[in-house]
């Protein structure tokens, strides 16, 4: 502003008049800020690009802060502090902050995209039945990633935790339900069994058998441990991993999810009932569910596009996993009271009993 003010011979009011007239095109003419859109969301689970695009088409400002698990969600939102409109939670999770008051009702006249989504998705949502107050985001499933270079001869299996001879070079996830659910998958049990015996043998059979053989339970630098090779088999997410490792080793990587199944997640966008701007979070989850936006998701992750029926036809990348790969899954739910006997038992594993 200082070399055009130089460059004119301007005095008193006309002066002033051009210096309003300056600063208000900087604030695009109005002299208010974008509004913002706070939104809190997994790590790596949304593209820029698509952040982008919402950006620019309804000129507002994105606020994109990231989790690592659940647990750690919900802990930051009951704690008070964090002013969020759009959160991301697993199914078993909408259940509870359902139950807990947390979350806006979802008016769906103002999703004229609700449609695309694939009505399987939406019947497999019993964790809030009607979709009263949340909208599928994508079904999915933690894997396991393996260092092809490194590692040679192994099943598809969450028996990989077994090798000693792998010993200091693994991880799993520091996440209760999906460490214990991948156990009770592989003994042949549901991952949301309550029964007190079935959690007991899980607990045995990971901290007996697959805890020392880890280098440690890890949910959030477990890709960039792996790609940095300092593990060679890692239980995470496919997109984690992939962020990290360069492009031109992917090929070096196998990322699988094991034959006996494991805990699936289906996560759900919804409005906290505190919100501030619940018109704006409403128009962000719509803009998902557009069959291009969420085909590029879906593209930009090596996602099947597990929640949006349209988007299937558009999608152009590879993906890490099929949704047939799904199929032994099993959804992890709300358990209630009974999650009590998880928590237990993961309390002794993580302190070493």
């Amino acid at each position: 502003m200082k070399s055009i003010l130089r460059s004119l011979r301007i005095s008193g009011p006309a002066l002033l008049l051009l210096v309003l007239t300056l600063v208000f095109s900087a604030c695009g003419g109005s002299g208010k800020t974008a509004k913002k859109l706070y939104i809190f969301n997994w790590t790596y689970y949304t593209p820029d690009s698509v952040i982008e695009k919402f950006e620019k088409e309804y000129g507002v400002d994105v606020v994109y802060d990231s989790f690592a698990s659940n647990e750690e969600m919900f802990a930051k939102l009951k704690a008070g502090g964090a002013d969020y409109d759009v959160v991301f939670p697993s199914g078993d999770y909408v259940s509870i902050m359902i139950k807990e008051n947390m979350l806006e009702k979802i008016d769906k006249t103002k999703l004229k995209n609700f449609g695309n989504i694939d009505p399987e998705i939406l019947a497999r949502s019993d964790f809030d039945p009607g979709n009263e107050y949340s909208v599928p985001y994508y079904m999915g499933a933690a894997g396991v990633a393996v260092n092809k270079t490194k590692v040679a001869n192994y099943e598809h299996s969450w028996s990989i935790f077994s090798r000693k001879d792998l010993a200091g070079k693994m991880v799993m996830l520091d996440d209760m339900r999906e460490v214990m659910g991948d156990a009770l998958a592989f003994l042949g049990h549901s991952v949301n069994t309550t029964d007190q015996a079935e959690i007991d043998e899980a607990k045995a059979l990971v901290n007996d058998v697959w805890k020392p053989n880890l280098l440690k339970f890890d949910a959030e630098a477990f890709a960039k441990n792996f790609a940095a090779g300092e593990v060679w088999v890692a239980q995470g997410y496919a997109e984690s991993i992939f962020a990290e490792v360069d492009k031109s080793r992917w090929n070096e990587v196998d990322f699988f999810i094991p034959k006996e199944g494991g805990p699936m997640y289906l996560d759900a966008m919804v409005i906290l009932k505190n919100s501030k701007n619940k018109d704006l979070a409403l128009k962000f989850i719509d803009f998902i569910h557009r069959p291009e936006i969420y085909a590029e998701f879906a593209d930009y992750f090596g996602f099947p596009a597990t929640a949006n029926v349209p988007a299937r036809a558009l999608k152009k990348g590879d993906m890490w996993y099929t949704a047939e790969a799904l199929a032994a899954g099993e959804l992890k739910k709300d358990i209630g009271a009974d999650l009590e006997k998880y928590n237990t038992a993961w309390q002794e594993i993580r302190v070493g009993k």
